[in-house]
């Protein structure tokens, strides 16, 4: 069958699309990604098959200096809505965050490349497409040409969450107290195209997630469990990651998005190496190449790194500190490796609280961090059996999930359901 990947010109969103995709290829369909032109490169990196579609557009300097404050806080409104609770959210108020994110963020992001995106599905007639969360343009091409569509998660489901609960409380309201800015910014599109309005182009027809059950948070939908595979593009491993070691690994790992789209870290780097200068450890701290000067010195017992592959590096640790970000914690935990979480950014710390929850690691948020607290909690990691033992119980947890080549067997089928004859 012929399948067709859509998504954002965001690199962790297209990252986490690769496994399933060349599971797909590998199982014999036709795969074709398709983004803005800016995304070509690194789909083409990836060895997929690549399809611009739109125009690049600059979106994120048209962000409001309270929106990005809020997002590297945690979840923007309205999605914290997964992290606060339905019942702690005035109706008013999430409506409004709700409308001022479709306008400025989905209908902004996903805009340039629907029209492409629909002439590409009428032309390519794929069987089944599969759209990451925000994506929407996805959906809509989708629907336009008749074929399965459903969304592959590259976080948790707060998306599908708040959907759900806006959806629900829209029905028990009479119409002129309803409110849903996204169904009515999809159906200008379903008129446009001449097909009806139904709730899959919001939600999909079923939802890929790539979370084990202990971390993962869901909606009334179809869901879809898959393994996380980790893939972050090319990647080199240097002969000191896999050399023998007379004393344990600690790795601290602050993610890309930090300073790809913010500016900088909101930990004292310097502060929190300096803690771990006396303790019997190799520390491994991958810092982006412009936040390496900040550094006024480097402790004997630590390595400094621009990037090095993070699922070469974890298992190799005895503990790793990192942000919380989906694809760093879901690649230490696939390794069984005890973690403490700094979060400071969109689901960190509602999925490192799911993590702690579980047993396998300990948080502190970024904000509150310390080197003094960044020592303690990581001599307890390393001293405290406990974590190790259930970052093992999370690891057999991953393991026990459908890897993509397995995935890609149901979606044949999920195809066959949806698919408009």
């Amino acid at each position: 069958m012929r399948v067709l990947l859509c998504t954002l010109p965001q690199r962790t969103h297209f990252l986490k699309m690769v496994p399933l995709a060349w599971a797909l290829r590998t199982a014999g369909h036709e795969v074709r990604v398709a983004s803005l032109p800016r995304l070509t490169d690194l789909i083409t990196d990836a060895g997929l098959t690549a399809v611009p579609v739109g125009r690049d557009v600059d979106v994120e300097r048209m962000d409001r200096p309270e929106d990005r404050a809020q997002w590297r806080r945690g979840l923007p409104k309205p999605y914290d809505l997964a992290e606060v609770g339905a019942e702690n959210v005035d109706w008013a108020e999430l409506t409004e965050s709700h409308r001022a994110f479709t306008q400025w963020g989905h209908r902004l992001h996903n805009q340039p490349m629907v029209a492409d995106l629909v002439r590409l599905a009428q032309q390519w007639r794929p069987d089944l497409v599969l759209w990451e969360p925000n994506t929407f343009a996805g959906a809509i091409a989708a629907k336009a040409c008749g074929a399965a569509h459903g969304r592959l998660l590259f976080t948790m489901d707060v998306y599908g969450v708040t959907h759900a609960h806006i959806r629900q409380v829209n029905s028990r309201l009479v119409p002129p107290e309803r409110d849903d800015a996204l169904a009515e910014w999809l159906e200008s599109y379903a008129r446009r195209y001449g097909f009806a309005f139904t709730e899959d182009l919001v939600s999909g027809q079923f939802t890929v997630d790539q979370l084990s059950p202990s971390l993962r948070i869901g909606a009334p939908l179809h869901y879809v469990p898959m393994r996380h595979i980790p893939y972050g593009g090319r990647a080199v491993v240097p002969p000191w990651v896999w050399a023998p070691r007379s004393r344990p690994r600690v790795a601290l790992t602050l993610g890309l998005s930090a300073t790809d789209h913010f500016d900088g870290y909101t930990l004292n780097v310097a502060d929190v190496l300096d803690s771990l200068a006396d303790l019997d450890v190799e520390v491994v701290a991958t810092i982006a190449t412009a936040e390496q000067p900040k550094l006024p010195g480097v402790p004997d017992n630590v390595r400094v790194v621009d990037y090095v592959p993070l699922h070469a590096l974890a298992p190799t640790c005895a503990a790793v500190v990192n942000h919380g970000g989906f694809g760093t914690l879901s690649t230490v935990a696939r390794y069984g490796v005890p973690q403490l979480v700094l979060p400071f950014h969109f689901e960190g710390p509602l999925l490192a609280g799911k993590l702690a929850a579980q047993g396998a690691g300990l948080v502190v948020h970024s904000g509150a961090a310390t080197g003094a607290t960044v020592r303690e909690q990581l001599g307890r990691l390393l001293d405290e059996p406990v974590f190790r033992e259930r970052a093992e119980a999370l690891r057999a947890e991953i393991e026990a999930l459908p890897t993509p080549n397995e995935v890609a067997g149901q979606l044949v089928e999920l195809t066959a359901k949806y698919r408009a004859d």
